[in-house]
C-alpha cells in the first residue's frame, strides 16, 4: 500500500493485488507491537542512533546502506502516518515511545491497547482509496513474473472466483509479499505468507540474501487455549509493564544464558528465544513445554489503565494476569533474509522492484524490535516512487501473453488423477522445518531436511494437481508446494553452509560466532538448481549525529 501511494503522488497509475482482502492478509495488520523510529518526542534521539543499534543486532550482517535507509527514511515515514491520523499514543501532545530490547533509549511509537498493525493497515487502506490512479484488485493468486530480454513486463495470475489466468502489463512490477514464517508449523503469519515474492524473484532471475535467518518470536502465546486474539500480543504487555519470565520451577532464568531480564524486558528475540528452549530440553519448562511469563506482580489497575479492553478479552478467555502466569514458547514470526536490492528497491531484474519484509539485507543476522513496520513503509516509498520513475522512461509493455506462454500452459494443465493429498503435504513440509531447521540445528538434522525437501519436490512433480476450476484448492495447495519447497530449501541450504552461530541462526553444532563468518549468503536458481555463494557485507561511511 505503501508503494502504490508512493507511486500515485509520483504520477503512476498503478494496480495493486492481492490473494486476500487489499490491506487486510499479510503481517501488518496482525503486528500488536510497537514501531521503531528516532522521532525524539519523548527522549533525545536521532536516525544515527537507531542504525548503531539496528547495526548491533544484525551481528555484523547488515547491508549498511539498506539499514541506513530504514532508519533515516524511517522517521519520515513515522511522521507521514502522524500526518494521515493513524493514532499515535501521545502525552501532554507528544508521541509516546517506550524501550524495546536492543534500543538503546525510548524510541518505539504505537497506537494504544494493541492496535498499532490494525491501525496502519485502516491508515493506509484510506489514503490507497483516496488516490484515483490506484486499482484495487483482491482474490488475485500472483504466480510468476513475466519477462520480456530479461526485463520484468508483467505478472501473471490466477483469478481465485473463476480459475481463469489473468495478466497484468506492467512497465515496473513491485513485489511486497512479506516473508516465510508459513514454512513453519508453530507460526505467528497469515496464510499467505508462504515466500511467495522470494520464490517469484528467484524464477525471474534475481538473488536471495541470508535465506538462514528465520526469527523466531521467543514468546508466542502457547496455554491455556487464546481464542480470537493474536499469539505475539504478549510483547506490548513487557513493553508497557514488565513482566517475568519464569521457567516449570517458577525460577528466573535468562540471566543463566548471558542476559538479566529481571522484567525489565532488555534480552533480545535470539537470546531470549535460545534460553526459553534450553530450559525446556533441560526439563525445566512449564507444563505445556515452554515457560511461564508472569504478570502477577502487576497491580489490576495497571494493568486495567494500560490494556483495559483486553483485559475484558482476555477474561472471556478465561485468564486472569493477576493470579495467573500464561505460558509462551517460540513461534516463527519474521525473515531477515529475502530477495537482494539496492537502494533504489531494484533487483537484479530490471523493472523488478521488492519492498517491505520481502527485502533482504537490511537486518543481517537478527532484526532489532520494532524495525518491521517501518521497513515496510520507508522501504515501500521509496520502491514506489523509483518504480513510477521507471515505469515514466520505459512505457507500456504491450501485449504479454506470447512472454507468458509457459506459465499460461502450465495454469491450464490436467491434474494427474493419483496426485497425493495436497494438504497433508503442507502439514508435512511444516512440521519437517520446525522440527529440523528450526531455531537451533545441526548438520545431521539439516541433512535430513534437505533430502525430505529434494523428495517431497519430486513427489510434487512438475504438472498442478487439481483442475483450472474455481477455488480448486488442490491447485492452489500445488502452487503454493511449488514456492514453499523452493525457498524451505533455500533456507535450509543456507544454514547448513553457514557452520557457525550468529543471530538468528543457531548450531548447535558450531556454538559461537566465527569472524570468518562475517559474510552474506546468496542463492540463485540456475536450470532448475539452487546455487549458493558468498559475499563481502556492503558497508557505508557512517556520519555523526548532529
Amino acid at each position: 500500500m505503501a508503494a502504490a501511494i508512493a507511486a500515485s503522488e509520483a504520477g503512476s497509475r498503478s494496480i495493486l493485488i492481492d490473494r486476500s482482502l487489499i490491506g487486510r492478509g499479510g503481517a501488518t495488520v496482525m503486528a500488536q507491537m510497537t514501531v521503531a523510529a528516532a522521532v525524539g518526542e519523548q527522549t533525545e534521539d536521532h536516525w544515527t542512533h537507531h542504525l548503531k543499534d539496528t547495526l548491533a543486532a544484525g551481528r555484523g550482517l547488515c547491508d549498511e546502506r539498506l539499514a541506513r535507509l530504514l532508519c533515516e527514511e524511517g522517521v519520515a515515514a513515522i511522521r507521514k502516518l502522524q500526518d494521515w491520523k493513524v493514532g499515535w499514543a501521545a502525552d501532554d501532545g507528544h508521541l509516546k515511545q517506550v524501550q524495546a530490547p536492543g534500543h538503546d533509549r525510548p524510541r518505539c511509537v504505537y497506537v494504544d491497547f494493541l492496535n498499532t498493525g490494525p491501525a496502519v493497515s485502516k491508515t493506509l487502506r484510506t489514503q490507497v482509496i483516496r488516490h484515483d490512479l490506484i486499482r484495487r484488485v483482491g482474490d488475485l493468486y500472483a504466480v510468476d513474473i513475466v519477462r520480456r530480454d530479461g526485463a520484468a513486463i508483467g505478472v501473471l495470475c490466477v483469478h481465485l472466483h473463476t480459475g481463469e489466468p489473468v495478466l497484468i502489463s506492467a512497465p515496473a512490477t513491485i513485489i511486497a509479499t512479506g516473508g516465510l514464517t508459513r514454512l513453519y508449523r508453530r507460526n505467528s503469519a497469515s496464510l499467505n505468507m508462504s515466500g511467495d515474492g522470494y520464490a517469484m524473484a528467484l524464477r525471474a532471475g534475481a538473488s536471495l540474501i541470508d535465506m538462514e535467518f528465520v526469527q523466531f518470536f521467543p514468546i508466542g502465546h502457547l496455554a491455556p487455549r487464546l481464542i480470537g486474539m493474536d499469539p505475539i500480543m504478549w510483547d506490548p504487555f513487557r513493553y508497557k509493564l514488565g513482566g517475568r519470565l519464569l521457567n516449570g520451577n517458577r525460577e528466573e532464568f535468562t540471566q543463566n544464558y548471558g542476559v538479566a531480564d529481571g522484567g525489565r524486558y532488555q534480552i533480545t528475540r535470539d537470546q531470549a528465544t535460545y534460553a526459553i528452549t534450553k530450559e525446556v530440553e533441560a526439563g525445566r519448562g512449564s507444563p505445556a513445554g515452554g515457560a511461564y511469563l508472569s504478570f502477577e506482580h502487576v497491580p489490576e489497575t495497571e494493568l486495567r489503565k494500560a490494556f483495559g479492553p483486553i483485559i475484558d478479552k482476555l477474561a472471556k478467555n478465561g485468564i486472569d494476569l493477576t493470579t495467573t502466569a500464561i505460558e509462551v514458547a517460540p513461534i516463527a514470526h519474521y525473515h531477515m533474509g529475502g530477495v537482494r536490492v539496492g537502494v533504489d528497491m531494484e533487483t537484479e531484474v530490471p523493472n523488478l522492484y521488492c519492498a517491505g519484509e520481502a527485502v533482504g539485507g537490511a537486518n543481517g543476522a537478527n532484526r532489532l524490535s520494532g524495525n518491521a513496520i517501518t521497513e515496510a513503509i520507508a522501504f515501500g516509498f521509496v520502491a514506489g516512487r523509483n518504480a513510477a520513475a521507471r515505469a515514466a522512461d520505459t512505457g507500456p509493455a504491450g501485449d504479454i501473453a506470447a512472454d507468458a506462454a509457459e506459465g499460461l500452459a502450465l495454469l491450464q494443465a490436467e491434474g494427474p488423477a493419483d496426485a497425493p493429498n495436497s494438504a497433508a503435504l503442507i502439514a508435512e513440509l511444516q512440521d519437517l522445518m520446525q522440527d529440523y531447521v528450526g531455531p537451533f540445528r545441526t548438520a545431521e538434522k539439516l541433512a535430513h531436511a534437505l533430502a525430505e525437501l529434494r523428495r517431497m519436490k519430486v513427489d510434487l512433480g512438475d504438472t498442478p494437481f487439481g483442475s483450472d476450476a474455481a477455488y480448486d484448492s488442490e491447485r492452489l495447495d500445488w502452487f503454493d508446494l511449488r514456492t514453499m519447497l523452493v525457498i524451505a530449501e533455500a533456507v535450509t541450504l543456507s544454514a547448513q553452509a553457514r557452520t557457525e552461530s550468529r543471530g538468528a541462526h543457531q548450531r548447535e553444532d558450531f556454538p559461537g560466532l566465527d569472524p570468518a563468518w562475517e559474510l552474506n549468503q546468496i542463492i540463485r536458481l540456475t536450470e532448475g538448481e539452487l546455487n549458493l555463494e558468498r559475499r563481502a557485507v556492503v558497508r557505508q561511511e557512517m556520519e555523526a549525529a548532529s
